[in-house]
């Protein structure tokens, strides 16, 4: 129904703009300098997981509504809730909404690009032309709207509105979340009882690009929460992208089969990402401190502390810069004044 839709657009706009307002535009400026972590990101994003997904629906056969729609999903961009989960749990997320903005601008591209290559190679020509590219225009257009007024904000905004920013994003996730088991596509569809590669099949593509996306950072020797972000930007898809699709491509029974696909990898995404994330906090790979409590941990934003105390330390540094130059300027001045006088007497006696 098109009401879902419009609701759901609303939610997505909310949650991403609250998450790129709570970034500190300094540091988005900085991590797009992030040559490593962003090459990094896009590769995995846009050439290992499609192929991924092409593999694994010709490993398991796959027919041909399962294995487009699972086409789809690994062909999208990192999805809005890889910056509610770096939020949540404290990794960085001006690295991880630079990547949102960076793969969401790529996706108008390469999306439509990879879904037609593997599309064609698994299943022909008919399938690529059942595809809605306009519904799937306007779910990038909404991220790339939400994301640019979040950023906006976020340079002319002061430290508390960020603060209040990412509690509004934090309940938009939610909300999305409460959303999509009450809307009325999500309450009709069958999750139990598939078989079982079809459970194989919306799993696989996570747990790989998790392991890839951890041991590419690491050996890039990249800090340890941008190692937690990149990890979730590239394993956390934009499903709501598939879904958009589904809905304009399919109906009656097909539409419910496929909506599975999206429906069970995000259950996938998160189930298994919640467990990664909890272990990276306890590991030290995110700005929260490991020995804090689990709720200061989600409830308070580490990143902009950080960022504050990142700033009082660059400013006390410059003090101390000020003041090492003014007692410099006023020895030299003294040791001028010494040798004046000391010169004065024998230019008298001249």
């Amino acid at each position: 129904a098109i009401y879902t839709q419009i609701i759901g657009y609303v939610i997505l706009y909310f949650l991403i703009f609250g998450m790129s307002a709570t970034v500190e535009f300094a540091n988005f400026k900085k991590q797009i300098r992030n040559k490593t972590a962003i090459l990094t990101g896009v590769a995995l994003q846009f050439v290992f997981l499609p192929l991924l997904g092409f593999a694994v629906v010709k490993l398991l056969d796959l027919d041909e509504i399962l294995g487009t729609t699972l086409l789809i999903v690994t062909s999208s961009p990192g999805g809005s809730y890889s910056n509610w989960w770096c939020s949540i749990f404290n990794a960085d997320l001006a690295l991880s909404v630079t990547m949102t903005a960076i793969s969401t601008l790529l996706a108008m591209i390469m999306l439509p690009l990879n879904v037609f290559i593997y599309t064609n190679w698994a299943y022909g020509n008919d399938e690529v032309d059942q595809l809605n590219w306009i519904g799937l225009g306007i779910t990038l257009a909404v991220v790339i709207f939400s994301i640019t007024n979040g950023l906006i904000f976020s340079a002319l905004a002061s430290f508390k509105f960020r603060q209040l920013a990412n509690k509004v994003g934090n309940l938009a996730g939610l909300a999305l979340i409460i959303f999509s088991i009450v809307a009325p596509e999500g309450g009709t569809t069958k999750l139990i009882g598939r078989p079982w590669k079809f459970y194989f099949a919306v799993t696989l593509p996570i747990v790989f690009a998790m392991l890839v996306a951890t041991l590419l950072s690491t050996a890039a020797n990249m800090k340890k929460p941008e190692r937690a972000a990149l990890v979730i930007e590239c394993s956390y898809q934009n499903t709501g992208i598939a879904i958009s699709v589904v809905l304009s491509i399919y109906t009656s029974d097909q539409q419910m089969e496929a909506l599975g696909v999206p429906f069970a990898y995000t259950g996938a995404q998160a189930f298994i990402l919640g467990i990664y994330c909890l272990a990276a906090w306890k590991a030290g790979w995110t700005y929260a401190p490991k020995n804090v409590s689990l709720w200061a941990m989600i409830s308070e934003n580490y990143e902009a502390s950080s960022e504050n105390t990142t700033n009082d330390e660059r400013a006390k540094e410059e003090s101390v810069d000020k003041c090492n130059v003014e007692s410099r300027d006023s020895l030299r001045d003294s040791e001028v004044g010494v040798v004046t006088k000391l010169v004065e007497p024998l230019s008298l006696s001249k």
